[in-house]
């Protein structure tokens, strides 16, 4: 099994997100659009129908998996087949206090994939092994920037 680990904030949309209880969740950065850099990934994900999708992004805690996931285009969803989430020995309160790069391993290890890789825009506490299968965007421009999106295309070339 091949896995991309997928972040949302940073990567499909600017990073500035901010969840309030009236308001709910919206971008900070003006003129900026959830999911605007969406179409990118589904355009650079085409040519490997083999890579499925686990999510790697807080909206699982803020809005649950289903409704995070629903958020993805029709193509992308068909891809999901879990969240790092969603791990049996895992409880709230571990999840909330743990790096990304750690959940993401943990999930890695659960799993097993053949090759795996990560975008996300935090790199903070991925263990020193994994460093290599994460592709870090910058946050305000996630897959819109060029030369995240020629990463990508190595990497998933890669798997």
């Amino acid at each position: 099994m091949k896995i991309l680990y997928l972040d949302y904030n940073g990567v499909l949309h600017d990073a500035k997100v901010i969840r309030n209880r009236k308001r709910g969740l919206y971008i900070a950065t003006p003129d900026r659009a959830f999911f605007e850099w969406m179409p990118i990934l589904e355009e650079l994900l085409a040519p490997y129908p083999e890579v499925k999708i686990v999510l790697s992004t807080s909206w699982i805690r803020a809005l649950g998996f289903d409704d995070t996931r629903q958020e993805l285009t029709e193509s992308l969803r068909e891809r999901v087949i879990g969240s790092t989430f969603h791990h049996p020995k895992l409880t709230p309160a571990e999840f909330d206090t743990m790096p990304r790069g750690m959940q993401v391993w943990r999930d890695v290890e659960r799993r097993k994939p053949t090759s795996w890789l990560a975008l996300d825009d935090d790199s903070f506490g991925w263990p020193a092994a994994c460093r290599d299968h994460l592709l870090e965007t910058k946050g305000n421009l996630g897959l819109s920037d060029p030369a995240t999106q020629d990463a990508l295309k190595k990497m998933l070339a890669a798997l």
